[in-house]
């Protein structure tokens, strides 16, 4: 065996069982493995990671469901691709395995599926177990974790990971095992026990579906109770009341129960009369038939549309078309109801909205949106009087299980005639057959929750949707296209027959034509149309916007009884804005590139609750060249100003941004040098101006110190805020206060920066004449503000930007960079040339003449550019990259040969204490950071040769390096994928 692969091991044995500060491996560290999306940690995320690096798979689980398979099918067809073969081994213990689940597992042509009969062995069988070899080495995941959905995703789970050589006495041990119960005459091949096990599974899921037919009352006829979304509204509800309010705005994901809060929220406020307003007549029976039972039989309810007229009930459900007629609104006394609750109520920027809404004068005027944001102008929270209820997201929705889970897929889609699949296809491609196939093929491998498939299909244009229905027809499906065109009746119509159940045949088929299989439409069903019982979302759009993306999502995660899951297909083309997928699915509205790359990443990690997020290697190369082309536009700018500016009431400072996770605020500092600056470019109400001097003194704390990466220059300029003269003593107290540790090096580099000693070019030119400290006093060893600085301050709204400014600085190192390590740096973190020279104590800003590395002041920072440019030249195509996750190859600047001076103090580093630090991005897009990876430490070089452009042959060293943080896995993934 390889003898460094068996030092890994020995050292990552030694950081998980004797010392966990001790550097190792990752790849080959023993480790927990549980359900923890704080952290990024699911069982699932570790299987996937151990599938996809193996070359053979065993496992021996008790329980199989498609709840557990169905995130995992985009990993298990890779494996089938490349021809991994895998035995996995279940049970017949309580019936409980899906034959759906494993007839899945046994079509796949690399996996041998077997059940082990407890009855003729006459004894239980409750193994979880992983087992994945790659080479000679063995990863095993030993716990509680069955394949099911709950118990790969979200469950308390216990799970150990093991790592030994194929000689090692545990694996020995549990591979035999595992052997001698799959060669036991006990262990059924597929095709001896599917049909007989699948026979008695039906006769025993019928049976309990009629014992509990028998045992549990229906839903109706009980009084409903609130979940915690609906008691935290009514309790927010109360307080806005009791103060005197009469508007109040209820913020919720959609699916969470709005409607049910609101009655709910009726009962406990002990409402008589109530309006119920809504902008479609499909929508009021849903609405009526929900607040019926909440107050079983103590109101009367009745609808105001165009076919009924029940104008006298306590409870009326209008729709605003009918309402807003003056022959009917002037029925109604203007106290005829106590509340009024508008349903969907961004879209009561409408006159007619406001029509009904200046005529009545309830106690109460409740709005419900999913979506407040709007891009028109309408300021929806000042029509609330800026009172929010309560405001829940789709990822707030997860955590708190009040959705049903969902397994995203994004899948490549289709390349026609040499053509990607883009804004600017033709019709005739969108329709082929080859990419009907493609989309059937894709939909039945990752299947649906359930006996039969309940969809949704959204298209970018009607005549798409109506071909592809047709097409769909035309291969066995019961489907219809449906547009703004079609009637509300043709539309309840289709719903009705999309949710209706009914006997199918050995196939899963449905023995009658009634009832639908899709529904194909273009955006019709974004909003507002309940169908529960969806378990199949199909999408073959671009994605335009992060809130119909999030709305069209919707449409599959209301619960109904029965219902464990959603499958989500996504087919991604070759779209501009691919980018606001990952911002939609990861509920962030900073619009930070590297939040949105993370997400991409390291999404099934961190998504609360048993959902689960996917994209093949395509979409995501696709998704991360989008990122690197998201541009920030002064509209797109505008509108999220705007947007936190309607919700606060008040023009909104920087703080406002970061603490409400609107956008990331540093956003506007790019684009217009200072927040302030942005305020004069977009918001007319804005009217305060400063002094040329001052706005000097704003660009530059904006351009060189907010970003938080040290605190040392944000405390010192607080402290001369605050009028406190600076030196080393009390400097330190206030550093100890925020938890970092006192260090003369750090100190005196924030000095030179606070000075302006540390910067050079551009920035030395814009900044030359501004002062912030008295020269004299700092040559004395003090650190006090300069007279031209304290008449500034002495204007108030100068001193207050300036001071909003230290302080979302504070916030963001505390949030982003107070995990540093003794390098002043946090691994993974984002770091520019100019970052790292700061940082790193530099006396001056170098970055411009750094380029690939720079040894100076003892230390050595590397930059590497992963993916090179194709027309790059071949004297600087350098081959860098990783061997594995803790060796990266390096090759110098050309030209360097062993025994010069530089090569000479790199392979002497350790010897000498040279801090040598890797820096890496993974192509030009992403700008001019690097992420950090840690110290790294040479451990063998040779002298090799390039060629110049000329094709002369010039001296280089290829450096192999030894990380001491073994790289993560996403971001290793992220790098060499």
């Amino acid at each position: 065996m390889n003898g460094e692969i068996l030092k890994d091991i020995k050292q990552g044995m030694e950081t998980a069982y004797i010392n966990g500060s001790l550097a190792s491996n990752l790849k080959y560290k023993p480790g927990f493995v549980s359900n923890n999306p704080k952290e990024g940690k699911k069982v699932i995320s570790s299987i996937e990671e151990e599938l996809l690096r193996c070359d053979k798979f065993q496992i021996s689980v008790a329980f199989i469901t498609m709840g557990g398979i169905t995130p995992l099918l985009q990993t298990l067809k890779e494996l089938e691709n490349k021809g991994i073969p895998g035995e996995i081994l279940t049970t017949n213990y309580l019936d409980f395995s899906e034959p759906k689940a494993l007839a899945k597992l046994n079509d796949l042509k690399n996996i041998k599926l077997k059940m082990y009969d407890v009855e003729s062995a006459n004894n239980g069988f409750h193994t979880k177990g992983y087992i994945f070899k790659k080479e000679e080495v063995y990863r095993i995941i030993l716990g509680s974790s069955n394949m099911t959905n709950t118990a790969l995703t979200s469950n308390i789970e216990w799970n150990t990971k093991i790592i030994s050589t194929e000689q090692g006495e545990i694996a020995q041990d549990i591979v035999n095992e595992f052997n001698e119960l799959w060669n036991s005459e006990y262990a059924l091949d597929f095709e001896h026990f599917y049909e007989i096990y699948k026979t008695r599974y039906e006769i025993i899921k019928h049976q309990r579906q009629e014992a509990k037919k028998d045992k549990i009352p229906s839903f109706e006829k009980y009084t409903l109770k609130p979940n915690s979304m609906q008691e935290e509204f009514i309790l927010n509800l109360r307080k806005i009341m009791e103060k005197g309010e009469k508007r109040a705005l209820l913020i919720s994901a959609t699916g969470t129960g709005k409607t049910y809060a609101s009655a709910f929220a009726m009962r406990e406020l002990g409402f008589k009369k109530v309006l119920f307003l809504v902008h479609r007549e499909q929508i009021l029976k849903q609405a009526k038939k929900s607040y019926e039972n909440v107050f079983s039989s103590n109101i009367t309810t009745g609808i105001l549309s165009g076919n009924h007229k029940d104008i006298n009930a306590d409870y009326l459900f209008s729709t605003v078309q009918t309402l807003s007629r003056e022959n009917v609104l002037s029925q109604f006394d203007e106290n005829r109801f106590d509340c009024i609750v508008i349903d969907e109520t961004h879209k009561a920027g409408a006159e007619s909205y406001h029509k009904i809404i200046n005529h009545f004068k309830p106690k109460l005027l409740l709005g419900m949106t999913a979506s407040p944001e709007r891009t028109d102008g309408f300021d929806i929270y000042k029509l609330f009087d800026h009172n929010i209820a309560s405001e829940i997201r789709l990822q707030d929705a997860l955590k708190d299980d009040l959705l049903c889970p969902f397994h995203y897929f994004g899948i490549s889609d289709l390349t026609v005639d040499g053509r990607e699949i883009d804004e600017k296809t033709e019709f005739r491609y969108l329709a082929t057959e080859e990419r009907v196939n493609h989309v059937i093929e894709k939909a039945e491998y990752f299947g649906h929750n359930g006996d039969r498939v309940k969809g949704l299909v959204f298209c970018s244009r009607n005549d798409e949707a109506k071909a592809l229905s047709d097409a769909f027809n035309k291969r066995g499906y019961n489907t219809i296209a449906l547009s703004g065109s079609n009637s509300q009746s043709e539309r309840e119509e289709a719903v009705e027959r999309l949710e209706m159940e009914c006997d199918v045949d050995e196939n899963g088929r449905p023995v009658s034509n009634q009832p639908l299989d899709y529904i194909f439409t273009v955006d019709i069903f974004n909003e507002g149309v309940d169908i529960p019982k969806v378990n199949q979302v199909i999408m073959l759009r671009p994605t335009q916007s992060a809130i119909i993306f999030v709305q069209q999502l919707g449409r599959g995660l209301r619960k109904a009884d029965g219902k464990e899951y959603v499958v989500v297909l996504d087919f991604i083309g070759n779209y501009s804005n691919n980018f606001l997928i990952p911002i939609a699915l990861s509920g962030d509205r900073t619009y930070n590139k590297d939040n949105v790359r993370k997400y991409v990443r390291e999404g099934v990690r961190v998504i609360p609750g048993s959902s689960t997020i996917h994209f093949d290697e395509i979409t995501k190369k696709k998704i991360f060249e989008s990122i690197d082309k998201m541009t920030t536009t002064k509209r797109m700018l505008t509108d999220k100003y705007n947007q936190v500016k309607y919700k606060l009431g008040r023009i909104p400072t920087i703080l406002d941004f970061y603490k409400l996770g609107e956008i990331d605020p540093m956003l506007f500092i790019k684009y217009a040098k200072t927040y302030d600056s942005f305020l004069r470019i977009v918001d007319k109400d804005y009217n305060i101006i400063f002094t040329d001097k001052e706005e000097q003194i704003l660009a530059f704390v904006s351009a060189l110190i907010i970003d938080g990466k040290r605190p040392h220059e944000l405390l010192m300029l607080k402290m001369m805020l605050e009028g406190t003269n600076i030196e080393e003593n009390t400097f330190a107290q206030q550093l100890n206060k925020i938890g970092e540790k006192f260090k003369k090096a750090d100190y005196d580099s924030a000095i030179r920066m606070i000075n302006l000693d540390f910067v050079t070019g551009s920035d030395a030119t814009k900044f030359s004449d501004m002062e912030l400290v008295s020269s004299l006093e700092l040559k004395s060893g003090m650190l006090k503000r300069s007279l031209a600085f304290v008449k500034k301050l002495r204007n108030v709204r100068f001193r207050e930007e300036l001071e909003n400014l230290v302080k979302y600085g504070m916030m963001r190192y505390k949030d982003m960079y107070s995990n540093h390590d003794e390098n002043n740096l946090v691994l993974y973190g984002k770091y520019s040339r100019k970052d790292v020279c700061r940082l790193m104590n530099w006396d001056r800003d170098e970055s411009s003449t750094m380029y690939g590395y720079r040894i100076k002041h003892n230390t050595c920072p590397i930059f590497v550019t992963y993916e090179k440019k194709d027309d790059i030249s071949e004297s600087t195509k350098y081959e860098d990259q990783f061997v594995n996750q803790q060796t990266f190859s390096w090759m110098t600047r050309n030209g360097v040969a062993i025994d010069s001076r530089e090569s000479q103090e790199i392979i002497n580093s350790e010897q000498s204490g040279l801090k040598i630090v890797l820096f890496i991005k993974k192509s030009d897009g992403e700008g001019t950071d690097f992420y950090y990876m840690g110290e790294v430490n040479p451990v063998d070089w040779r002298q090799t040769t390039i060629k110049n452009n000329k094709g002369r042959k010039l001296p280089i060293m290829n450096f192999l390096f030894k990380l001491k943080n073994s790289v993560r896995e996403d971001i290793y993934e992220y790098f060499t994928k």
